[in-house]
């Protein structure tokens, strides 16, 4: 692929506002804002937790991490075009936790991984007081989302000090993982008429920015910070989603994926949108909707 293509995504994300959220979730959803999970002042530290409006006691919980190429927007992007998915989400009883994270431009990786492992494991932390059951905790991230989604469930099993703040391994579990077009291999992202140009001039492309240099230059890192890396048997089961006229993230990155979790024998689906591009309403189809729930639902049988 170009590599200038992921800019063109940076720059158009669809992002929902603070103040139109509430439009967003079904009437009565109990709304706890702007929570500091890292107990700092940094905005970016920040997480929210949306709850069904007759929520209990232990009440399944769906960690929403936002795209934005790992350099732009915040927990509420991703939210404005997933709209009855959402409201479906929350109509089911499940809660909904969106965090924020660092962008690449003021922290290069690991931070990214760092912030959701610290974000996750203060909502297993405080999830009594906010009515989550922790043995039922799931991820679903969103392109560069996707990517840190897939990566915390499945370095869990490894022993990777640097994605943790502090160097210790978090407590929680993660029970499934709703990948929406995350890079899963960045050693796999660029194209043949890329090589000379990322070779011999700084990589300003999101992915060089994120890790501090081109994954070509520098595949230790790319490795590192790949979800592909980490998958064993003991994963946690995958739903996984491409667009399938994606052109900032190729789908073969989702297939890739898929492939690894079938040959260590973790369960996983992978669904194509037909004619969908990187990210959009086509995401919150019914066909797509039905299959989402019916494998969520099937991990709390």
């Amino acid at each position: 692929m170009g590599v200038s293509l992921l800019f063109v995504f940076a720059s158009l994300c669809v992002v929902a506002q603070p103040e139109r959220i509430k439009a967003i979730f079904p009437a009565g959803t109990i709304m706890h804002q702007n929570i500091a999970y890292a107990g700092d002042t940094l905005k970016k530290h920040q997480l929210d937790i949306y709850l069904p409006a007759k929520a209990t006691a232990n009440t399944p919980l769906v960690i929403w991490v936002h795209g934005g190429a790992w350099m732009l927007n915040d927990k509420y992007a991703d939210m404005g075009y997933m709209k009855t998915t959402i409201k479906t989400m929350l109509d089911k009883g499940y809660a909904l936790a969106s965090i924020d994270y660092r962008h690449s431009t003021t922290a290069a990786f690991p931070a990214q991984i760092q912030d959701c492992n610290q974000a996750v494991e203060y909502l297993h932390a405080n999830a009594g007081k906010y009515k989550l059951d922790k043995s039922k905790f799931v991820l679903m991230g969103f392109s560069a989302g996707g990517h840190l989604a897939s990566l915390l469930a499945l370095s869990r099993n490894s022993t990777i000090p640097e994605f943790y703040a502090g160097g210790k391994k978090p407590s929680f579990v993660i029970k499934a993982v709703l990948d929406f077009y995350g890079p899963s291999d960045f050693l796999l992202f660029y194209g043949a008429a890329d090589v000379n140009v990322v070779s011999t001039t700084p990589d300003k492309t999101p992915v060089g920015l994120l890790l501090g240099a081109s994954p070509l230059n520098r595949p230790d890192i790319s490795k590192q910070a790949s979800p592909v890396t980490y998958v064993d048997k003991n994963d946690p089961p995958f739903f996984i989603v491409h667009g399938e006229k994606d052109q900032d993230v190729p789908p073969v990155q989702s297939y890739l994926l898929k492939s690894y979790l079938d040959v260590a024998g973790v369960k996983s689906e992978l669904t194509y949108v037909k004619g969908a591009p990187h990210y959009g309403e086509m995401f919150d189809a019914e066909e797509v909707r039905a299959k989402l729930f019916a494998f969520l639902d099937a991990q709390f049988k």
